[in-house]
């Protein structure tokens, strides 16, 4: 068996070398990512698709951001958070230029509602590994998408427990 350890190491010599091939080749990829998901997002007019598409962008983006502020470009990352903002808040109005109700016609709300969910999430690990003078504009952003979210899910679920209807008498 004197071949063995041999054929072993070059095993794992060439699979050490596959697997960092194809993480150069998904970091070079990311902002390609980013673009096509982009462009697919701003060419769509329908505002429930245009919502499920952002579901994918929102997590690019964010894969993106998380990076930026690994590497202290906070310049990016924060335009990168106010574009996702703007995104939202374009399909949170879209959405409520169709006139649904959301609670019986919940597409693309819940979609939205899925994405500022995560971002929120996201944002809250991007706020840790910054100082109280850097956190500031982003805090403003995920005050925004934080209301964006606690009215959306008004919306898709506008029967709380516990919470009185107001337009219903005797209730």
């Amino acid at each position: 068996m004197p071949g063995t350890f041999g054929t072993w190491n070059r095993a794992w010599g060439t699979l050490a070398i596959i697997l960092f091939a194809s993480l150069c080749l998904f970091s070079q990829q990311q902002p390609d990512r980013i673009a096509v998901a982009r462009s697919r997002f701003d060419h769509e007019t329908d505002a429930v698709h245009k919502a499920k598409l952002l579901v994918p962008l929102g997590t690019a983006e964010f894969d993106q951001i998380e990076k930026q502020v690994i590497d202290s470009d906070l310049t990016n990352a924060l335009s990168g958070v106010q574009a996702y903002q703007d995104q939202v808040m374009t399909c949170e109005k879209g959405l409520d230029a169709k006139g649904v109700d959301p609670e019986k016609h919940p597409a693309g709300y819940k979609e939205l509602q899925i994405s500022v969910r995560e971002s929120l999430r996201r944002l809250d690990n991007v706020l840790v590994r910054l100082s109280g003078d850097d956190q500031k504009p982003f805090l403003d952003i995920r005050k925004s998408l934080d209301d964006v979210n606690r009215h959306l899910i008004k919306q898709l679920f506008p029967l709380q427990p516990g919470v009185k209807d107001q337009s219903r008498p005797g209730k």
